[in-house]
This record gives C-alpha cells, sequence and structure tokens, in this order.
C-alpha cells in the first residue's frame, strides 16, 4: 500500500460534526421528536459526538441509539452450518415509530450499508422520517441513495480506499485515502 494522505485530521472532524449539528438543528427546527441512530461500529462514536454537540448548542439531550446490520447486509454469506456471523445488537433507547430518525455512518461508499441499516431501523418501527449524516461521502452509489448531512465530500475511483479512524476505537481521530494495492 501507498503511503495514505490524511484528508481530514482531529480539528477538521471536529468542525465537521459540529457543522452537521448545526444543520441537523436547523433542518428539523429544534431537535424534538429527533433520534441520532449509529451504524456499529464507527457511526454510533460520531452519534454521541454529535449527541455532545446538540446538547451544547440547544441545552437539551437528544436521544441517541446504535443499529446492528449484520443480519441485514446483502453481502452476508455463511459457509458451514458451524458458521454464524458476530452479532453485536442494536440498542436503541425509544420507539422510533413517528419519531425522525437521524441515522450516522463514518463513510458512504455504494449505499448498501445504509440500505441494511434502513431494513434495521423499520423491523424497529416507523419512524415519520429518516434522516442520513455521513462524516465521508465518496460517491459511487450503486443504490439510490443520498445523504442529508456530509462532513467532506471525497471524489474518489475505485481503485482508492477511504479509512475512517476514530479515537474512541482506533486510538486517533483521521480520515485518509490510499490505493489499493493489486495483486
Amino acid at each position: 500500500m501507498e503511503k495514505a494522505n490524511v484528508i481530514l485530521d482531529q480539528q477538521a472532524i471536529r468542525r465537521a460534526l459540529t457543522r452537521i449539528a448545526h444543520e441537523i438543528i436547523e433542518r428539523n427546527k429544534g431537535i424534538d421528536n429527533c433520534i441520532l441512530v449509529g451504524i456499529k461500529t464507527r457511526g454510533i462514536y460520531l452519534a454521541n459526538r454529535l449527541a455532545e454537540r446538540i446538547e451544547q448548542i440547544e441545552g437539551s439531550k437528544i436521544a441517541v441509539g446504535e443499529i446492528d446490520i449484520t443480519l441485514y447486509r446483502d453481502d452476508l454469506t455463511i459457509k458451514t452450518k458451524d458458521e454464524e456471523p458476530l452479532i453485536k445488537g442494536s440498542q436503541l433507547p425509544e420507539e422510533l415509530t413517528d419519531r425522525k430518525v437521524i441515522l450516522i455512518d463514518d463513510v458512504l461508499y455504494t449505499g448498501r450499508t445504509v440500505r441494511a441499516a434502513l431494513d434495521a431501523i423499520m423491523d424497529n418501527g416507523r419512524p415519520s422520517q429518516i434522516q442520513l449524516a455521513v462524516l465521508i461521502d465518496r460517491g459511487h452509489r450503486e443504490l439510490p441513495i443520498r445523504p442529508d448531512y456530509v462532513g467532506k465530500n471525497v471524489p474518489t475511483s475505485k481503485n482508492e480506499i477511504i479509512e475512517a479512524k476514530l479515537a474512541e476505537v482506533d486510538g486517533i481521530d483521521e480520515v485518509s485515502i490510499k490505493q489499493k494495492t493489486s495483486l
């Protein structure tokens, strides 16, 4: 692999999340009836950070949940009957029916992860609206999915990889882009 180029550092990620928090509040005219739902794994940490910023801005808490999309993925294959997918479980603090759900993820690429998350959310209730916030939108959609809130648009080629790292999981806040290596 070539050396990765950092496209967002810790400060840039913080600024992007602050801007998204303001946009969420503005678009929804506050946070009444809203819930942030992070897609495991990194989406939940982004959702928690957004909740902190929204609370600082609005002076009130917004509910945060997490959704595990493992069983909803269209690329899930189990080779043997002894092999089962690792289920991390969803934790939704409140009923989703008639709520505005803001779905949070780190990188939007083909749209398949978001499609799986939409299915998982609908199995947990019927929200009045679902919005999508992503830290990075890299293009190359295979499904008709478009984010409502974007930290940064990063046009990429299919032979590039976007790697989002968050301190809670990776020990560092950083988004980088690098070339795939050919075998």
